[in-house]
């Protein structure tokens, strides 16, 4: 799964030759921080602020997104909390520079950073939501994953066992494919990220920001 995660820079969202985004955001997010969303308007690409946790429209606070962050992309039409928002097509990407998952050394969790090989920022898969919660209008979104128990990369990360999740990444050159995507059948995007573009290393944990909400998950 992945918690945490780097946005991308000014420079690479130059670098991508995407639309300006006119709000402001934090270096990096945990569940419940808000981040850029990349989705397709009527004729366009624009961006939105979301919470980093998909809050469904029955919700009736808040903190569901610390359980939402990520959606299996296996499960997402039998779970309540996904299934309106993948039934009406509701994709979008978070464009990260670096996600960070658990290596277990020796039994005890280590925060190991991913990140493209040459700098540029990459984009993740996103269901995304609208809800109204006490009279607020919550936009939020949670990043997609798949099984990655014979990915090369991801596979050495998570909890020593069977399960090992990646999230989808969605190729540049596919990225108008997804955001216009009209089926909740998503199987055609559900590929493993080329290796041979990425690194991952050690990335230890600085110390907490108290005015930011994140899970403490690593030493």
């Amino acid at each position: 799964m992945c918690a945490n995660f780097k946005p991308l820079t000014l420079l690479q969202l130059q670098q991508l030759r995407l639309p300006q985004i006119d709000f402001a955001y934090t270096e990096e997010v945990y569940p419940m921080g808000s981040c850029p969303l990349l989705f397709q308007a009527e004729q366009q690409m624009e961006w939105r602020e979301v919470m980093f946790g998909l809050v469904p429209k029955w919700a009736t606070d808040l903190s569901v997104a610390k359980h939402t962050y990520n959606a299996r992309q296996e499960t997402i039409l039998q779970k309540p909390s996904f299934q309106a928002s993948a039934l009406k097509y509701k994709f979008g990407v978070i464009p990260v520079t670096e996600f960070y998952e658990s290596k277990y050394i020796e039994n005890k969790p280590q925060r190991w950073g991913v990140r493209r090989k040459d700098g540029n920022a990459f984009f993740i898969a996103a269901l995304y939501e609208i809800a109204k919660v006490d009279q607020q209008i919550i936009r939020s979104a949670s990043m997609l994953t798949m099984d990655a128990i014979d990915h090369p990369m991801m596979k050495v990360f998570h909890e020593p066992g069977n399960v090992k999740r990646s999230v989808i990444v969605i190729p540049q050159q596919r990225l108008h494919e997804w955001l216009n995507w009209k089926s909740p059948n998503i199987q055609n995007f559900v590929e493993g990220f080329p290796v041979d573009e990425f690194t991952c290393l050690h990335v230890p944990k600085e110390k907490l920001v108290k005015s930011s909400p994140q899970l403490n998950m690593f030493e």
